[in-house]
């Protein structure tokens, strides 16, 4: 991958790199660790660190995965200093994992389900917050009628768009 990007970068490309999580063991009976701060924190890390300029992950909504699936090796301080359990400080964990943020932080807009809308807006206004650089939605907006799309689409843009909603 690094060699594509570097490619891509010598003729004026940009790189976006899905750095989803696949692993059924990140799986327990409890809790699914796919979405953990520090998980995809380190995959963010490892995307950025093959030159993506974008990277495009699933919003942190655990963390711990490292300490409960005894994987890999971690500090207590990334739990208690760095990546709390508040959405927004899980995100932000995303970003400063993808060099403190030189290479920008997308979420993805989830899957498709009850109250579309309302979940858009919010990982939107948890990832502006987090100092990310956008969200992606794509079965929310597009596998529904164009009106109710648009609708969400221009709620996500107002999101990015409104002065208020600044880095927390």
């Amino acid at each position: 991958m690094s060699e594509a990007f570097r490619t891509a970068h010598e003729l004026g490309m940009a790189t976006i790199l899905w750095c989803y999580l696949r692993n059924p063991a990140f799986k327990t009976a409890a809790t699914d660790f796919h979405t953990a701060a520090d998980l995809t924190g380190q995959a963010n890390h490892l995307g950025v660190t093959i030159e993506a300029d974008i990277v495009k992950q699933k919003q942190a909504t655990v963390n711990g995965g490292y300490t409960v699936l005894n994987f890999g090796k971690t500090n207590p301080l990334v739990y208690s200093e760095l990546a709390g359990t508040h959405p927004i400080e899980m995100t932000r964990y995303q970003v400063a994992n993808c060099y403190m943020g030189r290479c920008g932080l997308i979420n993805s807009g989830g899957a498709a389900g009850d109250d579309d809308l309302g979940q858009a807006v919010r990982t939107a206004v948890i990832n502006k917050r987090a100092g990310g650089s956008g969200m992606i939605s794509g079965r929310k907006a597009f596998q529904r009628p164009m009106s109710e799309g648009v609708e969400l689409l221009n709620a996500i843009q107002d999101v990015y768009l409104c002065k208020e909603v600044t880095v927390a």
